[in-house]
Parts: C-alpha cells; sequence; structure tokens
C-alpha cells in the first residue's frame, strides 16, 4: 500500500507527539522558560536555518518543474526569515557567529544526507520539517509576549496552508515511488521527528 503523508502521521503518532509536544514549547506558553534557554533555541536554530535554506535549494534542483512554485515561495520566506532572525539576535544581544551544538549538527548533517536522495524521500522529509515548526507552535495555544511573535511566525494560517501544499508535494511524489523508496520516505518521517525532539531538548538542557 502506498504510503502517504497522513498515514505517516496516523502510523507513528507516538514518535510525532514527541516531537511536537515538548516542555520547551509548553513553557513558552506559560511564559516560565529561561531566557537562557529560549536564547539557545535562537541562535542554534539561526545556524540550522541556514543549512535548511541550502536543503530546500537543493531539493527545488530536483523537483518536477510543476513544484517549482510552491518550493520557491518557501526559499522566499526562508530570505527573510534569516534577517528576522539577525533582528531578532541583535535585540536580546546574542552572537550568530557561536559555534552550533552537537544536536544542531547531527541535524544539519541528516539534511545534507536527505538532499543526496530520492525526490520523494526529500519532499517528504521537507514536508515533515515544516509541519513540526507548524504544529509545535499552534499545540500548546496563544502565548504571551515576547514568545507570541515566534508563535505567530510558525503557527500562523498563511505558514499552515503552505505546510499543507508541502503535503500535496510529497504525497504525489510519493504515489509513484517504489516500495524501496516509500520505506526510506518512511525512515525520515521517523528520523525528523527524533531530531525535531531532541532539538527543543537541547534548549532545554542549557540552564
Amino acid at each position: 500500500m502506498t504510503i502517504t503523508c497522513s498515514r505517516l502521521l496516523e502510523k507513528h503518532s507516538q514518535a510525532w507527539h514527541q516531537a511536537t509536544v515538548h516542555p520547551f514549547l509548553t513553557q513558552c506558553q506559560l511564559g516560565t522558560i529561561q531566557p537562557k534557554q529560549f536564547n539557545t533555541w535562537l541562535v542554534q536554530d539561526y545556524l540550522f536555518v541556514i543549512e535548511f535554506t541550502r536543503f530546500v535549494a537543493r531539493i527545488l534542483a530536483n523537483a518536477p518543474t510543476h513544484h517549482f512554485d510552491i518550493l520557491l515561495s518557501g526559499l522566499n520566506a526562508l530570505s527573510d526569515e534569516l534577517i528576522w532572525f539577525k533582528v531578532k539576535a541583535e535585540e536580546r544581544q546574542l552572537n550568530l557567529s557561536a559555534e552550533p551544538q552537537p544536536t544542531c549538527s547531527q541535524y544539519c548533517e541528516y539534511l545534507e544526507l536527505v538532499a543526496s536522495m530520492p525526490y520523494a524521500v526529500q519532499v517528504t522529509a521537507l514536508w515533515a520539517l515544516e509541519l513540526a515548526y507548524n504544529q509545535g507552535w499552534q499545540l500548546p495555544g496563544t502565548m504571551p509576549e515576547p514568545y507570541a511573535e515566534f508563535a505567530n511566525r510558525w503557527g500562523n494560517q498563511d505558514f499552515t496552508e503552505y505546510v499543507k501544499l508541502l503535503e500535496q508535494l510529497a504525497d504525489e511524489a510519493l504515489s509513484t515511488a517504489d516500495e524501496t523508496i516509500q520505506v526510506r520516505a518512511e525512515s525520515a518521517f521517523l528520523k525528523i521527528a527524533s531530531l525535531e525532539k531532541d532539538f527543543w531538548s537541547m534548549a532545554m538542557a542549557n540552564i
């Protein structure tokens, strides 16, 4: 049976829950997250997004042309996002030239690995990663300032619609993929879920 994005979420609901429901996000919603923990996440996420932008560009290189518009819209948003990160870092007097922590490096290295895989695996991983951000920042509910701005960046309706479009791209690619590629896509989904959980935990460990 051909896998779909919705089937992956249903089959691996526990792994996905751990990726998107985390004490880091809960404490942001409660306003109890320690500034040092949040700032750790912010700097490491900036470093991650740099590599993530390269990852999306590599996916575009392998994508069918009728997928270009959606993927290009994502790249354009990432351009704005990197500028936004710099503004937030300046407001908080943070050093964006910091070294990536091991968890961040491991995530970036995995994206580089996925970039060498078939397109169906790449676009499934892209969808999973963006959905994790979208749901992670939505599920806790309304957040207080200063975290409301961050929650709105990835939890807003426009981003939700973008993630739905990525799901359509992934489902289309998976529909014609052979069983071996589908298995690899499922493995990528699970790996992304695990790495997302670890990324939130990395920030929480900085106390």
